[in-house]
């Protein structure tokens, strides 16, 4: 049993959301915001990134935490953003490509996320979840919804989509510069939110797919209220997301970057890594796309990743152990254990700066770019996770790796807001 909640959204006003509606704040660096703020000044990144406007200075410094509240409040001064005059719940639909999303945005209990009913299946970066924490207290608001999936019962999802089956018109609509459209439709009719509220109350939990940082931190929000002494209880104590059919989604890998190879150089790393994988040279790859094809006869029955090393791919595979556990058959685990840590003394994932990460929904290009340029020296590429995989793994208490999906859709910022102040 998951609780679900109407709430009043802050929410663009008419005619105004597509200037303000930005990019999630963890798909782009801060040189990226930058670049889209200075295109923009209306970008809700002034908000979600506002440290892109103050390079001069830390990222974790106080001035950046103010200047995005200083710059969400003028949202609301200014009635660009403005909240609506009742609770209520939200269709989030996403038209991309040959893909339709539907998601229904809500308000969820962060004592779920306590009992488990909200299940995580990645660790989460102490970095990530400080600077969330900092940054929803600062505004007093959760700006960036958690994207979370249920198991679909009593046609559930169907219900929800008929809810915008008449509805020609959105309240909103974006079209964003890859030719997607995000659109929101407001449900305020009682009986349709009171249903909605009752069906789930049958499903017995939510996974969270994507914002895990944004739970954490709403979680950590509420204990450092409670630890002062004061009561957090009511809005504070519940936190925006959108819930969407498990089997609904797409995922894709989520590569990882690398720094520094210490005393390695290209010959004795490849030498090294063959003691684990077997290393194929694979060629050139489709710099557009956001996957590379396994050559490998037969894949799933091997873990499969691509390496890029000083300009050239290889592709490194090894035989799945039939007794693996759910963890041990995931790739990244594999890559972790024994190149990562053993290899590279990287024994933290989750805070190691050496290690970086970047999603699967950026073209192949954007890592060989990287590691052309110096930024980093290698950067491996990795499969996608199947959906059920995810849900077994947090149904039984396991833990993924950090970064370990990069789920779609994505969604933005600035559409739907959560303002608790």
């Amino acid at each position: 049993m998951v609780n679900v909640y109407r709430f009043a959204a802050v929410r663009p006003a008419p005619g105004e959301a597509s200037s303000i509606a930005a990019v999630p704040y963890d798909v782009v660096t801060a040189e990226e915001a930058r670049t889209i703020i200075k295109a923009n000044p209306e970008s809700f990144l002034t908000v979600s990134r506002s440290d892109a406007e103050l390079p001069d200075i830390p990222p974790d410094d106080n001035r950046v935490y103010e200047r995005a509240r200083d710059n969400f409040q003028a949202y609301l001064e200014n009635g660009r953003l403005k909240k609506d005059g009742r609770p209520a719940m939200y269709v989030y639909r996403i038209l991309q490509e040959n893909d339709t999303f539907i998601g229904l945005c809500c308000c969820l209990d962060t004592e779920d996320y306590r009992s488990n009913r909200i299940r995580r299946h990645e660790l989460t970066r102490y970095d990530k979840e400080e600077d969330r924490t900092r940054h929803i207290d600062a505004i007093k608001a959760h700006d960036g919804p958690v994207v979370l999936l249920y198991r679909d019962h009593d046609l559930l999802f169907s219900f929800i989509e008929s809810q915008i089956s008449e509805k020609k018109i959105p309240d909103a609509e974006v079209h964003t510069s890859h030719g997607g459209t995000h659109q929101i439709f407001e449900i305020t009719d009682p009986v349709a939110l009171d249903t909605i509220e009752h069906r789930f109350q049958d499903i017995e939990n939510l996974y969270i797919a994507d914002g895990h940082h944004r739970a954490k931190a709403a979680i950590n929000l509420v204990d450092r209220i409670r630890d002062s002494g004061l009561p957090a209880e009511g809005e504070i104590s519940r936190f925006m997301g959108v819930l969407f059919a498990h089997n609904r989604v797409k995922i894709h890998g989520y590569s990882r970057l690398l720094a520094d190879i210490g005393t390695f150089d290209t010959e004795t790393f490849l030498n090294g890594l063959t003691e684990y994988f077997k290393v194929t040279p694979y060629g050139d790859v489709d710099g557009n796309g956001y996957n590379i094809q396994p050559r490998i006869a037969c894949p799933e029955k091997y873990h499969v990743m691509h390496l890029y090393l000083q300009k050239k791919w290889y592709e490194c595979t090894r035989l799945i152990d039939p007794a693996a556990s759910l963890l041990e058959v995931l790739d990244v685990a594999v890559l972790q254990e024994l190149v990562f840590k053993k290899m590279f003394g990287i024994t933290d994932p989750r805070g190691d700066a050496r290690l970086q990460y970047l999603g699967g929904a950026r073209p192949v290009a954007d890592l060989e770019r990287l590691v052309d340029n110096g930024t980093y020296r290698l950067a491996f590429a990795m499969q996608p996770v199947r959906v059920g995989t995810v849900l077994s793994i947090a149904d039984a208490g396991g833990v993924m790796p950090p970064k370990s999906t990069w789920f779609e859709p994505k969604l933005l910022s600035g559409l739907v807001i959560h303002s608790f102040s």
